[in-house]
């Protein structure tokens, strides 16, 4: 297994001899608004994609998370060949095939391809009402012959739908949205710092890696501050954080 950091939630992943991209956003630096009721009027993404476009334009299959536009954008709408392979939550394949995409898998429970199984685990994307008007969403679990059992836990905070993935499928590596996102108002709508060291000492055989930020403007917890905050606590070395780019 390799993992390539693109950017944010997009990664480049190569698995049991299939190469899937993930929450893919390839919207140029700046050229979409801030989010919203952030308390920051920065542009997104805050950053440019570590490299051309072509490095990631041909995947075998790829996987969406859910539609929020930091895991699914126009840009990646528009450049991806329409007959690409995509998986996603159950409800977001309309929305996918109005872009003109045609050979679409909504995952309930399991999947199958290629000889990799793919599970969806549910999540929760913030509390309260902000978290209700969040909507759905999910994260996925890959098996195969050979490989590591990898959990990409998606835009969640933590909760019990992430310890029973964990418990599930006791994932070799876990790859967590960290950031600390969130509104002035509200909690995070996204694992921050505490959050993930939660889930490190819960799960402390699963190797982490720490991906979801320095990319979007209501992003809170940089990776230097989630740096800081694991080497206070003993537990830097349990975590990869990787820069754009870097592979694993």
């Amino acid at each position: 297994m390799k993992i390539q950091l693109v950017r944010h939630a997009t990664l480049w992943l190569k698995y049991a001899g299939v190469t899937f991209l993930i929450d893919p956003m390839f919207s140029d630096k700046e050229v979409n608004p801030p989010i919203a009721n952030s308390g920051d009027e920065r542009r997104n993404p805050l950053v440019p994609l570590p490299g051309t476009l072509d490095h990631w334009l041909a995947p075998d299959a790829i996987l969406v998370t859910h539609l929020h536009r930091d895991h699914w954008d126009e840009a990646a709408a528009q450049l991806l060949p329409k007959s690409s392979v995509i998986f996603c939550q159950p409800g977001d394949k309309n929305s996918i095939s109005s872009s003109g995409f045609s050979n679409i898998a909504e995952i309930h429970t399991t999947a199958s391809y290629q000889g990799v199984t793919i599970h969806r685990t549910g999540g929760q994307h913030g509390t309260g009402e902000i978290g209700r008007k969040m909507g759905q969403v999910s994260g996925f679990v890959l098996q195969a012959d050979g490989e590591p059992t990898l959990y990409i836990a998606g835009d969640t905070i933590w909760c019990e739908d992430v310890k029973h993935a964990l418990d599930t499928y006791k994932p070799d590596t876990t790859i967590v949205n960290a950031g600390g996102a969130k509104f002035v108002i509200g909690d995070a709508i996204t694992m921050d710092e505490n959050d993930l060291i939660e889930l490190v000492q819960y799960a402390s055989y699963t190797r982490v890696i720490a991906v979801h930020m320095n990319t979007i403007n209501h992003c809170m917890v940089t990776r230097d501050v989630l740096r800081s905050r694991l080497s206070e606590e003993n537990l830097l070395a349990q975590v990869d954080i990787p820069e754009d780019g870097d592979w694993l």
